[in-house]
């Protein structure tokens, strides 16, 4: 037998499953930068706390800074998950653990976020205006997702 019909079907499932893989890690990769770059940023800022920074300022600070700790933890977590597990089989299960470790880092990355912003908005504001402009983006957001189903 020159060709071999089932030896090109599991091929064909091996490259399916090494591209589902792919995009996962690829999603993960992505947001672990962005919450990298976003940690090295507020970490430059609490070692190099500006000197008109108030006592609530450094607390938000430092809240940001766990909170993206958290979201970046998590977003790495699929990869880990799959270094831990290998050879791993079971896409499905993959899958859904991989969704789940993103889906929970994508709230700390949010509360990272309103952080930040309010942060920078209590520099011109005082404090409860500032949180409230905050989460306008946010309510935004959520609007547009709740509209869209």
């Amino acid at each position: 037998i020159l060709f071999d019909s089932n030896d090109d079907t599991t091929k064909r499932k091996e490259d399916r499953l090494i591209k589902d893989y792919d995009t996962i890690l690829r999603e993960a990769s992505l947001l672990t930068t962005f919450a990298g770059i976003l940690f090295g940023f507020l970490l430059e800022i609490s070692i190099n706390t500006p000197e008109d920074f108030a006592l609530g300022d450094k607390i938000i600070l430092l809240l940001s800074l766990f909170s993206i700790t958290i979201a970046a933890s998590l977003f790495v977590m699929p990869v880990i998950y799959l270094h831990l597990q290998y050879p791993y089989k079971d896409l499905d299960k993959f899958k859904i653990r991989s969704h789940r470790f993103i889906v929970f880092g994508l709230i700390p990355a949010s509360v990272t976020l309103f952080l930040g912003l309010e942060l920078a908005l209590s520099s011109i504001l005082d404090r409860f205006p500032a949180f409230i402009l905050a989460a306008i983006p946010f309510v935004l957001v959520y609007i547009l997702f709740r509209m869209r189903k």
